[in-house]
């Protein structure tokens, strides 16, 4: 079936059940303990109501903006998800070159299935360069010295993961990469493999390396450590945004890493608002999580964010027609964050501001 036979991101996400293995959907789509948080991501931006302009003389809208100075076609960025090759032969590539060619952010994952070097020389501008901290910090200094060196243009950090939420699907499936896929940009550093183990190998694998004990300390080191501009992603507190940004991040998203580490933390759009009125003034305010129609951009937009970053969409894309199938879910929201200016009375995204959502 072509891409272009999918009206909307559901139809995608429907699709990809009968394409993937069940461990390899359910790693996709699943969440942490009960998966409270993951529903509520979705369901928290359906309750937030339009209260729309008319007879405002729209014509043509321009959706085009910039994130850390650099231009993107739409304020719709590609986040940092793991494990591409479980949806399609290409991976992070036909991922890569499905941001390019939308004219947007492509932001590479650590623990991606294909080197970022290959990644990288696919990819438009602005990309950037998602990063674990490792116990072993030599680890994450190499991570981020390649990183440079393959033409990233930012560097994401995850500060929601000291320790891996427990992901009962995963755990049930005993979660592993097929035969032939790895961690690759960790291989050359020892780490490109999940151990075997009788639950999550991933899990597992977060427990052995990632750096538990995560400080702002690490922040300050990783913002005199590159001459990149900082990300910090997975803030879910207006007082640590501000303290984000007050030690060097040029950028904030909103995030609780999609429903997947800690159930019941508030749905993305519930904290959003905390978050700009934090740090809005000091840095870019990002918001990712349960984002599925061009109306939860126009509505994240209204509530102070700059950009969304889209995740499993993207997946859903990727397994069922590939490049072409993740370039078709960002045009998908593309026009109907069109459709939704229009019928909102907003001509530019500037215009789309919180009197939108009251009375």
């Amino acid at each position: 079936m072509k891409a272009q036979s999918f009206l909307n991101i559901s139809d995608y996400a429907s699709a990809a059940v009968g394409r993937l293995p069940k461990p390899a959907f359910d790693y996709y789509e699943g969440g942490a303990l009960d998966e409270f948080t993951l529903r509520e991501n979705t369901a928290a931006w359906a309750r937030i109501r339009l209260y729309y302009h008319v007879l405002g003389g729209v014509t043509d809208r321009e959706i085009a903006t910039t994130v850390l100075g650099q231009p993107v076609s739409m304020p719709i960025l590609v986040a940092p998800t793991a494990f591409h090759k479980l949806a399609c032969e290409a991976g992070e590539i036909a991922t890569a070159r499905a941001a390019k060619r939308a004219g947007t952010a492509f932001i590479l994952s650590s623990l991606s299935n294909t080197a970022m070097e290959k990644v990288f020389a696919e990819a438009g501008s602005p990309r950037w360069f998602q990063l674990y901290v490792y116990k072993d910090r030599e680890i994450t200094r190499a991570l981020l010295e390649r990183a440079e060196a393959a033409g990233a243009e930012a560097i994401v950090l995850t500060v929601d993961a000291p320790g891996l939420g427990t992901r009962e699907r995963d755990a049930r499936n005993k979660f592993q990469l097929p035969e032939g896929l790895t961690v690759e940009n960790l291989c050359p550093l020892g780490k490109g493999t999940l151990p075997i183990v009788e639950g999550s190998g991933l899990a597992a694998y977060v427990r052995a390396n990632f750096k538990q004990d995560l400080s702002f300390a690490d922040l300050d080191w990783l913002c005199h450590s590159t001459r990149l501009p900082v990300v910090v992603k997975g803030v879910c507190r207006g007082d640590d945004a501000r303290r984000a940004a007050e030690h060097g991040a040029k950028a904030l998203v909103v995030s609780n890493h999609g429903g997947r580490q800690l159930d019941t933390a508030p749905s993305t759009c519930e904290v959003l608002p905390y978050v700009v009125a934090a740090a809005g003034a000091h840095c870019e305010i990002y918001v990712d999580g349960g984002i599925g129609r061009g109306g939860d951009v126009l509505k994240a937009i209204a509530l102070g964010a700059r950009a969304v970053l889209i995740g499993r969409p993207i997946l859903w894309g990727l397994c069922v027609a590939g490049e072409e199938g993740a370039l078709h879910v960002l045009e998908i929201l593309r026009r109907e964050l069109d459709e939704a200016m229009l019928l909102c009375g907003c001509s530019t995204l500037g215009e789309i501001d919180r009197r939108l959502l009251e009375p």
